[in-house]
């Protein structure tokens, strides 16, 4: 399947936030209070190549909480159409965008009028990254008996700063920028 078949087929904005659950509240916090910074030199070169957005992601994603609302609020400032894929319905999407060989999401794919890949972004920006991997240090081994109740801590915690702090919301965005500029 092409990538054109793949956005017709994909959930519009709305049905995929009809799937939200475990996250609807952070999702929708990040929404409402993320500003998205003036730019008005991007938002004009990336509305005038007419880019479509094919986003891979699943509503239980701590990830996908915090980067898709950040992309919505750019979306609708340039009117880009965006279509979701759900992972786990289709791997054979996913398949084509790991990362290390694992199937981590959220993904952006970005295509042309004709249906042309011109950019991905995702799975986390750097600085997500980065925050991400100094809390996972405290974690016991995978083998330990403590690690279940520790990972569970550490989810929460991360679900916690990807929904409240403006730094995480900037740098994911920034990195989106970033990423959208070079096409």
């Amino acid at each position: 399947m092409d990538l054109n078949q793949w956005f017709e087929k994909g959930l519009t904005k709305e049905a995929y936030e009809a799937t939200l659950k475990d996250h609807k509240e952070g999702f929708y916090k990040i929404y409402e209070e993320f500003h998205l910074p003036l730019n008005e030199s991007l938002f004009r070169s990336v509305k005038g190549k007419n880019l479509r957005a094919i986003i891979i992601a699943e509503p239980w994603c701590g990830h996908c909480m915090l980067n898709i609302p950040l992309f919505l609020k750019l979306q609708e400032k340039i009117d880009m159409p965006v279509r979701f894929i759900l992972r786990d319905e289709h791997p054979e999407l996913i398949d084509q965008y790991l990362t290390n060989e694992k199937r981590v999401i959220p993904i952006f794919i970005f295509i042309d009028e004709s249906g042309q890949e011109v950019a991905t972004w995702g799975p986390m920006a750097p600085y997500t990254k980065q925050f991400v991997d100094e809390k996972r240090k405290s974690l016991p081994d995978k083998e330990s008996p403590s690690y279940s109740e520790a990972f569970q801590t550490f989810i929460q915690e991360i679900s916690a700063a990807f929904t409240d702090r403006a730094d995480i919301w900037q740098g994911a965005y920034r990195d989106m920028q970033d990423t959208l500029e070079k096409i």
